[in-house]
């Protein structure tokens, strides 16, 4: 029988299915004025529940579990945020009058989803991607320009209750392989406060999963690995995973780089920084999100440098052997860790950004067995 906890991860996130976020599922949002999820509840009211419901039911389905499975990938990584439960999380003035504006009902999509995964065989990460007060300021940590997550222990103490009735309502199941404690904590939070909540959120999941059955991961925030120093190194923590997310489309170099300059900052620095990151931390390591995603830039300067002068941007067919060669740098480079998860699994306009298009374009493998 596999142990889903100590196998290497071939994975896809599936987010945008219950933590909204706009540029994934913009049809959610047309015609308001919301940037994130709490905006998105206050703003539609009473219609948030029937609109939310049935984005859940349709969004992700078995459906898409079964495809995964057939094509060869062996885990997802499921983001949630901290209204998972319902009523009962610490107020934010965010919410104006409205101390719990969250719909409730995703627990039982989660429940179904355990099934599907059991059912296909898929191991199972879970994610505490949005935090009271917002962890990062990102539309996916539930309020876009906030981040207030470190300003109370009330937040922080309440991440940790959600992490353990996580860990609590599914130890029993199979697939649950992993829980990671919070997602991309802003580089700006005390590398102090996080190691703190990180320790106390080991030992909370521990409470009801053992190492054997269930690794614990932590997200880098944005900083070296050094920072953490012995952070859960003890000899009685164990199956403890870092979480790296590699993107190259959000600075100014990134967004200034040709498909050459993204393959060597793939092929070279990231394989560097992987060689060094398993030899001298010695941490078991994930990539827990990484893409396809380029700014439309790279296309122009490639054509820059196009011997023919005709050729204003990359043709179709050049397009496809970039994202094919950028496909498969990212996946030699981060075959070298523990596994790694694609984000996302489905958006709605982006297909660099979704598993299911790239597959189909043939940008990325059509098998992973």
């Amino acid at each position: 029988m596999t142990n889903f906890a100590t196998q290497r991860w071939r994975g896809v996130n599936l987010g945008g299915w219950l933590v909204l976020e706009k540029w994934m599922t913009p049809s959610l949002f047309d015609g308001l004025q919301a940037e994130d999820e709490t905006a998105w509840c206050l703003e539609m009211g009473e219609q948030a529940i029937p609109r939310l419901h049935r984005h859940w039911q349709t969004f992700i389905t078995a459906e898409d579990f079964a495809w995964l499975a057939e094509i060869g990938i062996n885990a997802v990584r499921i983001p949630v945020g901290h209204w998972l439960f319902g009523a009962g999380y610490p107020y934010h003035p965010a919410y104006g009058d409205q101390h719990f504006p969250y719909v409730e009902g995703g627990l039982r999509i989660l429940d179904q989803a355990m099934v599907w995964a059991e059912q296909y065989g898929l191991a199972v990460m879970l994610d505490l991607h949005a935090a009271p007060g917002c962890q990062n300021g990102f539309d996916n940590g539930g309020i876009k320009d906030v981040c207030d997550w470190q300003t109370l222990a009330e937040y922080r103490e309440f991440s940790v209750q959600v992490l353990e009735r996580l860990a609590q309502r599914y130890a029993a199941s199979p697939v649950l392989a992993a829980i990671e404690v919070l997602n991309e904590p802003r580089w700006d939070v005390p590398t102090a406060i996080l190691s703190d909540f990180t320790q106390q959120a080991y030992q909370a999941i521990r409470r009801h999963c053992s190492a054997d059955q269930v690794a614990v991961v932590f997200h880098d925030g944005f900083r070296h690995f050094r920072e953490y120093g012995e952070l859960l190194r003890g000899p009685a923590e164990a199956n403890v995973v870092f979480d790296l997310h590699r993107y190259q489309c959000f600075n100014d170099d990134d967004v200034n780089s040709d498909i050459y300059q993204h393959i060597q900052k793939t092929v070279v620095d990231w394989k560097q920084e992987a060689d060094e990151l398993i030899v001298q931390s010695g941490r078991d390591t994930v990539v827990g999100e990484w893409s396809l995603g380029l700014n439309p830039q790279f296309e122009v300067l490639w054509a820059e440098q196009a011997q023919d002068a005709e050729t204003k941007t990359m043709t179709v067919f050049q397009t496809d052997i970039a994202y094919r060669a950028y496909a498969a740098a990212q996946l030699a480079c981060f075959e070298k860790y523990r596994g790694w998860f694609f984000w996302s699994y489905k958006t709605e306009t982006m297909p660099q950004w979704s598993f299911r298009d790239c597959v189909q374009q043939g940008w990325l493998p059509a098998s992973f067995r």
